[in-house]
């Protein structure tokens, strides 16, 4: 970095986001190709802490966020830099005013890095957690509806109570306002799957992105009812899709490739604790898609 470049690094303001900034933070994930929308950008404003850096002619070059969760941890999400400003330490900048303000906080900050990411994660003391793989497809191949398929309807708004259950169930952290929010959205919908006496054991929720519909998480009782679950949301969702899968679950996956899906890229989980606890560690059996990168 020449030092007139260091100079202007220091000289930028670090600001605190807020529903005025959504619009340029748009434009920086969407200048990378990143599938956030306005609504993202929204929810890491008004639930979270989204922090930036602004020149003096109030251009926001640089982004990051973080999201409080139940149970001790935050999301760290959103570390995004103007390809103009990189290679001058900003993304690093942001990334320990993070740290800093969830460790005041006693939150654990925690974060989907891909593999680039986790080389510089490690070395802040992250420690790795389980593995899990975006797959995209254009269009997903039509699936002939199965017997177990009976017990998947659409869920309504009275079904998120129970979506919020399983959902904490399956990851050990509390995110009722996430899920709110996300089915919440224009365009969103959300299947569940019932057992035999009519008690929820799983769902899935799409919801529209910049770039393709994102689905999950998706959380079932079995390979059986994630599929069935699938079959569902695919067939209300012609494409593009993204779905990001725990690489645990092998069988979810092999039907994916079957069904016309290819693997665009692969993520790692981490903390920034000694010891990752199992739902950290290990992908939660019963968690067959997360919610994305940025919301964990």
């Amino acid at each position: 970095m020449a030092p007139s470049e260091a100079v202007e690094a220091e000289a930028l303001q670090t600001v605190h986001l807020a529903a005025a900034d959504v619009f340029a933070g748009v434009g920086l994930s969407s200048a990378v190709g990143w599938n956030q929308t306005a609504d993202d950008w929204a929810l890491f404003v008004a639930q979270g802490e989204a922090i930036g850096l602004r020149t003096a002619r109030s251009e926001l070059v640089a982004t990051a966020a973080t999201l409080p969760y139940q149970g001790g941890h935050a999301w760290i999400s959103m570390v995004l830099v103007d390809p103009a400003w990189r290679h001058r330490g900003l993304a690093t900048r942001l990334l320990a005013q993070c740290i800093a303000s969830l460790r005041a906080r006693a939150l654990v900050p925690t974060l989907d890095a891909t593999p680039a990411g986790e080389a510089v994660y490690r070395k802040l003391g992250f420690v790795r957690g389980f593995g899990f793989s975006r797959w995209e497809c254009e269009a997903a191949a039509p699936a002939p509806r199965e017997a177990g398929d009976s017990r998947v309807r659409e869920a309504t708004p009275d079904d998120l109570p129970d979506c919020i259950a399983l959902d904490t169930q399956a990851c050990g952290l509390g995110r009722a306002s996430l899920l709110a929010s996300l089915a919440g959205r224009q365009g969103s919908r959300a299947w569940r799957i019932d057992d035999a006496g009519g008690r929820a054991t799983g769902f899935v929720l799409a919801r529209e992105g910049r770039r393709a519909t994102q689905l999950g998480p998706l959380v079932a009782a079995s390979d059986a009812q994630a599929i069935g679950l699938l079959r569902a949301a695919l067939t209300a969702t012609p494409g593009p899709v993204f779905i990001d899968v725990p690489d645990a679950r092998e069988a979810l996956s092999g039907w994916l490739i079957a069904h016309g899906f290819r693997l665009q890229r692969s993520f790692v989980r981490m903390a920034l604790c000694p010891r990752l606890p199992p739902g950290l560690a290990d992908a939660p059996s019963s968690l067959f898609a997360v919610a994305g990168p940025e919301f964990g």
